[in-house]
């Protein structure tokens, strides 16, 4: 069974930078899609970000790309976002997702916020200004 974990949320100014962190645990191979999806108060939920697990093809939200990179670290089984330029839109609750699904029906899902198979608890990103 997949399992990932998020940490590296918190406080960050507008304009400043914040790198997210996702461990996963149980992965069997690379065929795996990974991502990064966010949630603020009163809105739906957003794929951000997502790349399969051999580092191929990353997808980024028109709402992010320029400022928000993914990375992987293998040897780790870890994925990162690096935020720069971080926007007051930006503030959400940030959840880590893996799916069996490193396809084009996964990729479909990632743009849509819909549902990964496993999911993390969550972390939160406060915008200041």
């Amino acid at each position: 069974q997949v399992q990932v974990m998020e940490s590296g949320g918190g406080l960050v100014q507008t304009g400043g930078s914040l790198r997210l962190s996702c461990t996963a645990s149980g992965l069997t191979g690379d065929r795996y899609l990974a991502g990064w999806f966010r949630q603020a108060p009163g809105k739906e939920r957003e794929g951000v970000a997502c790349i399969d697990w051999a580092g191929n093809h990353p997808y980024y939200a028109d709402s992010v790309k320029g400022r928000f990179t993914l990375s992987r670290d293998n040897a780790k089984k870890t994925l990162y976002l690096q935020m720069d330029n971080v926007e007051p839109d930006d503030a959400a609750n940030y959840y880590c997702a893996a799916d069996r699904r490193a396809n084009l029906k996964g990729y479909y899902f990632c743009r849509h916020g819909l549902s990964f198979g496993s999911w993390g608890q969550g972390t939160q990103v406060t915008v200041s200004s």
